[in-house]
């Protein structure tokens, strides 16, 4: 069903950028046929390299050829959606050209020869729009994630030893076909920068097979704070196989918390960090059904409750529950307009920071991008949280 899917939607994106941009650039005979051999080609290189490691085939060529085609696939989602746009105009104009006349004595404002040259004109010139938006997007998700600080109010409820404690949050980083080795090493060392006191990863880490991904994964291992490093799952771990994830990650040096707690001391004094699976993790394992209860299960309600929830549509089960603050990644913040708009529809909070009904919650960025290599107006981050009484 998911290749059903994906081939409809690469047919009919690629299509449509083929139908409008080729005709206006002026080919035509073996020029138009080549070009629309090429789009063919082009427009399968997504799904070829999840077509090969669905039947277990993986390799580092593939890998190239998924950068290949995410990153191409970027470039002709833009294009698509502004050409939308563009004709969106067009119509807007000719049904302004059937309006005016009723106030004006001229029976023509845009003859056949202009309308015909404005659609090419106009068709072309998205290419000028679509090109350098899709280099600057592809540098920024490229680049790597910048630092985000954000302070977290917490009262008097905050013994005074946790006043001033730092967390450093990565969420998904979906290591996999095109984020590697390098990328995983450059958050690391940002990370080991700021030096922070605990370190959360709230899920999406995982994107294919750990057979495969050993090597990318490695640099994780380098991840060290006074209080510990923390996991939970997001649904690409699902994706994954999740049982393979989570005792890799438990290799890696890293603490996974399925649906329970533990008790962070200082000088004597007490926090709860809480972890729950994915939001909807029990369709696949029902055994790791999201469950916020359980997961605090004789935790204290007198001390400061933090729970890291890969989505924030948990947020509900996460304020009956009586939590202080829920830490989230999922959204991507929707990585590049207007897949921000649909993204903010489907979740309970899109990014940043916001308070639900007293229980607050910080919702990632994210540190990596899943997809096209594409970022447009939504940079990746590494949050930095600062715990504190007061502003």
């Amino acid at each position: 069903m998911f290749f059903i899917v994906a081939i409809t939607m690469l047919v009919i994106i690629h299509g449509y950028v083929g139908f409008k941009i080729i005709p206006a650039v002026g080919f035509s005979g073996y020029n138009n046929i080549i070009a629309w051999v090429l789009l063919s080609f082009i427009a399968f290189l997504p799904i070829a390299p999840i077509g090969f490691r669905f039947m277990g085939v993986e390799s580092k060529l593939i890998d190239k050829f998924s950068l290949l085609g995410y990153t191409s696939l970027g470039f002709f989602v833009i294009t698509f959606i502004i050409l939308i746009f563009k004709e969106m105009m067009i119509f807007a104009v000719l049904g302004l050209e059937k309006i005016l006349p009723f106030f004006s004595k001229s029976t023509e404002i845009i003859n056949d020869d202009r309308r015909d040259f404005l659609q090419k004109s106009l068709s072309v010139g998205v290419l000028t729009i679509t090109t350098p938006s899709a280099v600057y997007g592809f540098y920024e998700a490229r680049k790597g994630p910048s630092i985000i600080e954000q302070k977290i109010k917490l009262g008097n409820k905050l013994p005074d030893s946790f006043n001033g404690m730092t967390i450093a949050q990565i969420s998904d980083l979906h290591v996999g076909p095109t984020i590697k080795k390098g990328y995983v090493e450059n958050v690391v060392a940002k990370i080991s920068q700021v030096n922070p006191d605990m370190i959360v990863i709230t899920g999406d880490l995982i994107d294919g097979s750990i057979k495969h991904l050993r090597n990318d994964l490695a640099p994780l291992a380098d991840l060290s704070a006074s209080y510990g490093v923390y996991f939970v799952t997001g649904n690409h771990e699902y994706y994954s196989g999740v049982d393979y994830c989570v005792e890799h990650i438990d290799k890696l040096g890293i603490t996974n918390l399925i649906n329970e707690h533990i008790v962070i001391n200082k000088n004597k004094d007490n926090l709860i960090l809480a972890g729950i699976t994915d939001f909807r993790a029990g369709y696949i394992k029902p055994s790791h059904r999201s469950n916020p209860s359980l997961a605090l299960d004789g935790a204290s309600k007198d001390l400061v409750r933090i729970l890291l929830a890969h989505q924030p549509n948990s947020i509900y089960d996460v304020h009956k529950a009586g939590v202080d603050l829920q830490i989230s990644g999922h959204t991507h913040g929707g990585q590049f307009w207007p897949f921000n708009i649909p993204t903010s529809l489907a979740n309970a909070y899109l990014a940043g920071h916001y308070d639900h009904s007293g229980t607050q919650i910080y919702v990632n960025r994210g540190t990596g991008y899943w997809g096209p290599p594409l970022r447009l107006g939504i940079p990746s981050e590494i949050t930095l949280f600062r715990l504190i009484k007061d502003i």
